[in-house]
């Protein structure tokens, strides 16, 4: 999603956040000099503004400039391979997404490993999605659902931004666990009219894009897509509360090239985790729809291998391929 000129210079100039307290130079030897934060998407695309308020916050932290170096291209494989290839010395860092577990199954030809060749660090927060349908079908539930795509299989139309992404593989993993047939429509961008005008009936949405329809009645909302409800839609369900087991949700975090020292690591895992918990931060990221989860490394390690696994049965299972 690309940000109007002025919310994304607002963001950018709302992330200058003033730290509980700073860490002098004498309280440790890194960072010694700047740090170059890869992104792999472009300036002013959603994964970057959340990585601006996390460097901003790590400049302020740690005494030494935290820059972004925006590296697009192959749904953000040439940033990750840039760091992975990187020295691991802590001083090149790359914005993790959920869509780099997605990416090492789905990518058979990459030149680096992503599991072995980027060590995590620590967790931003995540982003639910939430399954919305058009009112047209005249569903209120999950249960509705399953039941009506069970008896009009292929029926359903189930937009997406594009294959391979976040939101394409919540639904198949959904398709996975219920056994509905669904007709998968990739966009590349935005779907939303069309989902407004019920030519295609699904979709699994960012939940910042989908409160504005699902509040108006626009789009139904049906249930959210993390394991819990969402303290944005309170009043709508997770899909885990009828389909068990089931969880999804795009995140955002901070990885760093294998054998970087762990000291480094567990000293910006402190610092982001000091971030999150700082009010104006944590502001900011909800403003982007963004959950802050702040998480140790080694629990933020078992989510990145909890989803790379997951991610690879569903791929398997729908036989995705990338466009």
């Amino acid at each position: 999603m690309k940000l109007p000129r002025r919310r994304f210079l607002g963001l950018v100039a709302a992330a200058s956040v003033s730290p509980a307290m700073s860490w002098t130079a004498t309280a440790q030897s890194y960072p010694t000099h700047p740090v170059r934060l890869v992104v792999g998407y472009p300036a002013g695309s959603g994964p970057d503004i959340p990585a601006r308020l996390i460097g901003q916050w790590l400049s302020q932290r740690l005494g030494q400039p935290f820059t972004i170096d925006n590296r697009p291209g192959a749904a953000g494989n040439v940033g990750a391979e840039i760091v992975a290839k990187a020295e691991p010395n802590g001083f090149t860092l790359l914005e993790v997404l959920s869509t780099n577990t997605i990416n090492a199954s789905l990518y058979t030809n990459l030149n680096f490993d992503f599991v072995h060749d980027i060590a995590p660090v620590g967790s931003i927060g995540s982003t639910p999605f939430v399954m919305v349908v058009n009112p047209s079908i005249a569903l209120k539930s999950v249960q509705d659902f399953i039941a009506y795509a069970r008896a009009n299989p292929g029926k359903i139309n189930m937009a997406s931004a594009g294959t391979g992404t976040a939101q394409h593989v919540s639904g198949e993993l959904f398709k996975m666990m219920t056994g509905v047939e669904l007709v998968h429509v990739p966009y590349r961008g935005n779907y939303t009219t069309d989902l407004l005008n019920g030519q295609v009936q699904l979709a699994f949405m960012p939940i910042a894009q989908a409160l504005e329809y699902v509040k108006s009645g626009t789009l139904t909302a049906l249930a959210v897509t993390t394991a819990t409800r969402s303290p944005a839609l309170p009043n709508v369900p997770s899909i885990g509360e009828f389909v068990p087991g089931y969880a999804a949700a795009g995140w955002y975090g901070i990885g760093a090239p294998a054998g970087t020292p762990q000291t480094t690591v567990d000293l910006l895992n402190a610092a982001i985790n000091a971030g999150l918990a700082d009010a104006t931060v944590r502001s900011r990221l909800s403003d982007l729809g963004i959950e802050p989860r702040p998480m140790s490394v080694a629990e933020f390690s078992q989510l990145v291998a909890d989803d790379t696994a997951k991610w690879a049965k569903v791929i398997k299972f729908g036989g995705i391929k990338p466009d």
